[in-house]
């Protein structure tokens, strides 16, 4: 770790700083937009913007770099972060919001694969899983971090859209002027959703509804808290357990993942989740109670991400497992554009409480139930047959997902040469 973190400190240090701008903006969007007097549709509908902008992002960031490079791009991006952010104390409209969301959607999105390009440029084929370990706590330690700054100013003036706005653009300094060398970039051609479907049914239901749960959690988490009461720094505590809680059980949870029936997991998380929701419901008037219920949401949601990709890559052909990245991210971004949409819907005509939690748990036990009729439908791969566990955060680009499938291949052909060696040598 300590040779990862020499080589690629300052692409860590940037995107840590990007990470606190970002987790600010996404709950300093909820909390605002209420004392805007705006309704529970109309910031359902500014959060995903937000989505449908990093979706056309991923989609449109690899040509821009192949055409002006990773630079460009990169200052490009973060320069309209910086300016989009500023606006939003200027023009409190909803419209204007919706469109400044997908102004950053995109630009964040963008920002990701340009600087996962270089991290994962950084790596060796060695350091490439503790690359992405790194990368993936650095994104929850920021978002941790994002929240735990709201306290610093009033939600109602300006300081507090001045404050990401500073950090986005500092963040471009430790990784624009690093030494480190500009990649060649390439992705692979997306799979078609059709071939996705066909070597894993549930994995592609499951990141279509993994991406309407972590819309609700990243988005709407916010308006929720805020609806129901909460104070500004209670806002913060309740978002902040919900990553705090993804990083608890990652690792946990990926250990067991490489010894036992993938599909089984799913299921367990997926139920685990979906009854942690139901338990926030119950205790939307306590606040201790709502904190549990989103530290455990969010060790089942965040660990599900990349436990859906790596039982899909035991079904993949090798050749096969880079390409099914864009097609991971295309209908997890589905899923994330209509999940806020429908929570504001529920919050509106069932309640705060009953609509936000209600929600999550209705598509994590709708997931749960699938999982146990593909349990059915055919035999599970031997633990041998299985590729290694990577984690990959859902705020990730193609360019992480790719890279950490490739790793995961990598580790799956490494141990199968083991097991020959030991298979070869003498005995006695």
């Amino acid at each position: 770790m300590l040779r990862v973190l020499g080589n690629s400190w300052a692409l860590l240090i940037g995107i840590g700083l990007l990470m606190i701008g970002n987790g600010m903006q996404a709950t300093l969007m909820g909390v605002r937009g209420a004392i805007e007097g705006f309704s529970t549709t109309e910031l359902s509908i500014i959060t995903s913007g937000y989505f449908a902008g990093f979706l056309g992002g991923s989609r449109l960031t690899p040509e821009l770099i192949r055409r002006v490079g990773h630079v460009r791009v990169f200052a490009a991006l973060g320069s309209f972060v910086s300016a989009a952010l500023i606006l939003f104390p200027v023009l409190t409209d909803p419209w204007a919001w919706t469109a400044l969301r997908v102004v950053l959607g995109f630009c964040f999105s963008g920002i990701y694969v340009t600087s996962e390009s270089w991290l994962n440029n950084a790596a060796t084929n060695e350091t490439r899983g503790q690359t992405l370990s790194a990368y993936m706590i650095v994104q929850m330690l920021g978002i941790i971090a994002g929240q735990g700054l709201l306290s610093l100013g009033d939600p109602a003036g300006y300081e507090l859209f001045i404050l990401p706005s500073v950090l986005v653009s500092i963040s471009f300094a430790p990784i624009l002027l690093s030494v480190m060398p500009t990649p060649a970039f390439e992705t692979t051609k997306p799979l078609r959703l059709g071939a996705l479907f066909r070597a894993s049914p549930l994995a592609f239901a499951g990141m279509t509804i993994l991406g309407g749960v972590f819309a609700a959690q990243f988005g709407m988490a916010s308006v929720f808290a805020t609806q129901i009461g909460l104070s500004v720094g209670e806002i913060s505590a309740f978002i902040s357990a919900l990553f705090v809680g993804a990083l608890v059980f990652q690792y946990p949870l990926g250990w067991v993942s490489d010894r036992m029936d993938r599909r089984l997991l799913i299921l367990m998380v997926s139920l685990v989740g979906g009854l942690a929701a139901i338990g926030g419901w119950l205790a939307a008037d306590r606040f201790a109670g709502l904190v549990t219920a989103a530290l455990v949401l969010g060790g089942m949601t965040n660990p599900l991400y990349s436990l859906l990709i790596a039982y899909l890559n035991d079904y993949l052909d090798p050749d096969d497992m880079a390409a099914a990245s864009g097609g991971l991210i295309f209908v997890n971004g589905m899923g994330a554009i209509t999940g806020p949409v429908i929570t504001g819907w529920l919050m509106e005509t069932a309640g705060p409480a009953r609509g936000f939690w209600l929600f999550i748990a209705l598509l994590l036990l709708s997931l749960a139930a699938y999982a146990a009729y593909r349990m059915t439908q055919r035999p599970a791969p031997t633990v041998e047959e299985t590729v290694a566990y990577v984690a990959v955060a859902p705020i990730a680009s193609q360019v992480a997902v790719e890279a950490a499938q490739e790793w995961a291949h990598e580790q799956h052909e490494l141990q199968e040469e083991n097991a020959d060696a030991d298979r070869a040598a003498p005995t006695g």
